[in-house]
């Protein structure tokens, strides 16, 4: 049966006590609607509540919510038990609520969510690649350092990954580390080779149809878009500094976003996701999007992505298309069209500049470091 998590905005007056006697109430009658509350989580300084419920369908649970006490939720989406758990630690209630007669249970769901990003492609012909073995040690690191700030992997892939903490101070202090971790060898000096990440904090349950999608995606964004090292929100900014006596500086490998640099960099890319196959876009388009003339723009591009418009434009569309590369979807000029460019030759010229192979040889380089990774991992 599937399972979903629902969020119920609530007023300043409810308490966790109330929310328990809530979840209660949906106990006593759940069976009526062929539904399982399997447990809830309740921010007293949000004033949010989400219920994770099996049910037939969202109607099943509006239906059991209404009986028994009349607070339908606000939003409902479908979840996977196993991503819920990854996210958020735990699926049913936590061992430490039994032995009261209402479970009550004071646990926020909001998370601070942290991207990583490895690049281990080169940028100039004569650059090597960096060997998986040594990118296989590297991950490992990072995966025996998640412990100690207890941090829990949602997902990863070979250069990429998905973190949730609940803490936000433990993230901060977690990406500082991990960043020593690379800064401190020795090992990666004739590589190019690039670390990003990237911190926002939000709530499993928006507008949006995926779990914590609307966090994920700024925080994609960050990583792929802005200049630094580790790039934080605005809010796990604010909030990193409420939690500690001493706040958080930037410098040059740490970069704090402000809630405008945040909306326009959604907008900028919310842009771009829509027209960036136009081959035909202009910095005037941009301009209009973002609501600044054509110098406030530049001005603002430079700042935050260290990159004028045009060259944001051309990096976004190589970007674009190196995933679709990695993704094996699509032949090299059904790409190359759907990522603006006018021709599959121009595309690999350009192509080769920034990744300093053809797109052919990428998929070639690709298949190779597959089979490398797969071969260490046999051996180790």
């Amino acid at each position: 049966m599937p399972i979903f998590m629902d969020r119920h905005d609530v007023s300043e007056a409810v308490t966790a006590e109330d929310i328990a006697l809530l979840h209660q109430a949906d106990l006593k009658i759940q069976s009526h609607f062929g539904c399982r509350a399997l447990t809830y989580w309740f921010d007293e300084n949000r004033k949010t509540a989400f219920c994770l419920i099996e049910a037939p369908d969202r109607n099943c649970i509006h239906k059991m919510h209404n009986k028994a006490h009349g607070q339908v939720p606000n939003s409902i989406i479908a979840v996977d038990a196993g991503i819920v758990e990854s996210f958020l630690g735990r699926i049913e209630d936590p061992e430490k609520s039994q032995n009261t007669a209402l479970n009550i249970i004071n646990d926020p769901a909001f998370r601070t969510i942290m991207i990583i990003r490895l690049n281990r492609f080169p940028f100039k012909q004569n650059q090597v690649h960096l060997p998986a073995p040594l990118l296989k040690n590297h991950r490992n690191a990072i995966l025996k350092l998640l412990p100690s700030f207890d941090g829990n992997l949602v997902k990863q892939s070979e250069t990429d990954f998905l973190i949730s903490f609940k803490s936000v101070s433990n993230a901060v202090h977690a990406a500082s580390q991990i960043r020593s971790l690379f800064t401190k060898t020795n090992k990666l000096s004739k590589y190019k080779f690039g670390l990003k990440i990237a911190l926002n904090a939000g709530v499993p349950v928006t507008e949006k149809k995926l779990i914590f999608e609307s966090t994920i995606q700024l925080a994609e964004r960050m990583c792929s878009a802005l200049r630094g090292e580790i790039i934080l929100a605005s809010q796990v900014r604010d909030l990193y500094n409420g939690e500690n006596p001493k706040s958080l500086s930037e410098n040059e490998a740490v970069y704090c976003l402000t809630q405008k640099d945040e909306d326009f960099l959604n907008s900028l890319v919310d842009y771009m996701d829509a027209n960036g196959d136009n081959t035909d876009l202009s910095v005037n388009d941009l301009s209009k999007a973002t609501g600044y003339s054509k110098p406030q723009l530049y001005r603002k591009m430079i700042l935050l992505t260290g990159k004028s418009p045009n060259a944001f434009i051309n990096e976004y569309r190589l970007n674009k298309a190196l995933q679709m590369l990695k993704r094996n979807e699509k032949n090299i000029s059904e790409i190359a069209f759907q990522t603006g460019f006018n021709s599959p030759s121009y595309f690999s010229k350009r192509f080769q500049e920034r990744y300093g192979h053809l797109p052919s040889t990428h998929l070639l380089k690709q298949k190779q470091q597959l089979k490398n990774l797969h071969s260490s991992t046999d051996l180790s």
